[in-house]
């Protein structure tokens, strides 16, 4: 499985949870490692949406979250995340982005409408994956209103905040 690195996962988890999120999106669910520290990031009755087109990769990620008492507060969405991310309702706090990096932008130009004001966006394989991720980086760092960076830590966080 394609897993955040433990130091990355941690880095994550600590940029989230003093936010108290109660809606937030991952794209790339794969066997629930990452899903597990942003559901343990949420506000009381928050909700993660999180999207897989793997059936099998749900059906293990489902069987982690139950391990780790997080699956009451997670939804999986299988399918095509470009169509999934259009159809959720916002507000959203926070993305996270960890799958298919080329249809990135388009799912972001789905979300981003949804957004709270102080959302947060975070992407990895920022640094791992130059040009496959090319496209989303362009996309962040055009949008009015926010900062962006990238981390250099695992395979490189990409993280975009608002502007108050």
């Amino acid at each position: 499985m394609r897993n955040l690195d433990r130091a990355t996962a941690e880095l994550v988890r600590a940029l989230i949870v003093g936010r108290g999120p109660r809606r937030m999106v991952e794209i790339g669910t794969s066997n629930g490692y990452s899903t597990i520290w942003l559901a343990a990031s949420l506000a009381r009755n928050g909700r993660l949406i999180t999207i897989d087109r793997d059936p099998e990769k749900h059906r293990l990620a489902r069987e982690n979250l139950e391990r780790a008492g997080l699956a009451a507060s997670v939804d999986l969405r299988t399918g095509d995340a470009t169509e999934l991310a259009a159809a959720i309702e916002g507000p959203i706090d926070v993305i996270f982005f960890d799958a298919d990096r080329f249809s990135a932008p388009e799912q972001l130009k789905h979300l981003v409408p949804k957004l709270a004001r102080a959302a947060l966006i975070l992407a990895d394989n920022a640094v791992s994956h130059p040009e496959e991720i090319a496209g989303y980086l362009a996309a962040i760092r055009a949008l009015p209103d926010f900062e962006h960076t990238i981390v250099p830590i695992g395979k490189g966080l990409s993280i975009a905040h608002r502007t108050e």
